[in-house]
């Protein structure tokens, strides 16, 4: 049994949230720059260098990479053998979110959901865990951005809809979407489970690398076809128009029941910030 006190979590996610908050992740970074580089049309092309440009102006004088500093999203992947001690975790994790949305500066955005009362410290996040083998802790730090958390949407598919329905399901969500998640966007989505395990899956797929594949073959081909179909829409960066419409599409799955086939697709704006972590 390995002992762990939640001051040492609520540390790392303090370093965590700071750093997401004014840095893309490399893959992000690298998706843009070669979104940029294959882009024709021109205002799609200078959009996509202005958001390339502001990712490295952000970094520099280390101030937020997009004014919505977003909800904070933490998930746990917590080894059975580990035993935490000190404070109570949720309480650790919402210290940590007060604090750096505090000295970083972000916008606080968190409010009840009736009056509208801002919380005014950005907590509490939204927490989710998992129990796995071993004595360690992955800590997975996500910023999530409401503007294209509101494009987000959940299916409820006829099994004999099948892979066809599921890439429909994704594309029509980008569809609807349109310019109004700050594309190019970066897609999760989650395949099976039950009415509120997709939609975690979904959300689990955007903390994953852009351009990464999932191991199973016919998955990893939704994603593919998916990913096609999209940048075949023509929205473009911001609305412009132009080959790239998502950075990436990444699914994750689950066994569902012999009835159903829930499908829930999550977008992310093109400023993907996640930070992971191992203690």
């Amino acid at each position: 049994m390995r002992k762990i006190n939640t001051r040492t979590i609520e540390n790392k996610i303090y370093e965590m949230a700071l750093h997401a908050g004014v840095n893309l992740t490399a893959s992000c970074q690298v998706a843009l720059e070669k979104a940029y580089e294959n882009e024709t049309e021109g205002a799609a092309k200078f959009a996509l260098k202005t958001l390339c440009t502001n990712a490295e102006i952000a970094n520099e004088k280390q101030m937020p990479v997009c004014q919505d500093t977003g909800m904070a999203v933490v998930i746990f992947e917590i080894g059975q053998e580990v035993f935490l001690e000190g404070k109570p975790l949720k309480t650790a994790i919402n210290d940590a979110v007060r604090r750096a949305y505090a000295d970083g500066y972000f916008r606080k955005s968190i409010c009840d959901p009736i009056t509208r009362k801002n919380t005014a410290d950005n907590t509490p996040a939204a927490v989710h865990t998992e129990i796995c083998e071993g004595d360690k802790i992955k800590i997975t730090y996500l910023p999530k951005g409401f503007g294209s958390e509101n494009m987000s949407r959940l299916y409820m598919l006829k099994p004999a809809q099948g892979v066809e329905g599921i890439i429909n399901a994704i594309v029509e969500t980008v569809k609807l979407a349109g310019s109004r998640p700050c594309p190019p966007v970066y897609v999760g989505v989650g395949i099976g489970g039950s009415f509120d395990t997709c939609a975690y899956l979904a959300k689990k797929a955007i903390t994953r690398d852009i351009g990464t594949h999932n191991e199973r073959a016919d998955i990893a081909e939704i994603e593919k076809t998916a990913l096609e179909k999209i940048n075949g829409l023509n929205i473009g960066c911001q609305g412009f128009h132009g080959r790239t419409t998502a950075l990436g599409v990444s699914c994750e799955w689950a066994p569902t029941h012999i009835a159903g086939l829930p499908v829930a697709v999550n977008i992310q704006c093109h400023c993907v910030r996640c930070e992971k972590e191992i203690l």
